[in-house]
């Protein structure tokens, strides 16, 4: 395995671990928006009212998208052994 098809594979993980994050991440800060939102329009400053509707947002975000998630990581899992297979002994 040369340099070239090393940087792929960690292009390749690193992409694959974004698109696997991104469905959480994306609740959360859409979840925290509005509920600072919320807090800024009345005046609530109760530090712990983030939290708990961001964990909830975020525990259905990532049951929604677990199929799609697995599938994604199924996919890069067979990429790398083939990969593996191939560079291996000849």
């Amino acid at each position: 395995m040369n340099a070239d098809e090393l940087v792929q594979v960690g292009r390749e993980l690193l992409i694959t671990a974004i698109l696997v994050s991104a469905p959480a991440i994306a609740v959360s800060l859409v979840v925290g928006l509005g509920i600072s939102i919320f807090q800024a329009l009345t005046s609530i400053q109760e530090q712990t009212l983030n939290f708990a509707p961001r964990i909830l947002a975020v525990s259905v975000a990532l049951i929604i998208t677990l199929p799609w998630t697995v599938q994604v990581l199924r996919n890069f899992t067979f990429r790398m052994f083939e990969l593996a297979a191939s560079v291996g002994p000849t």
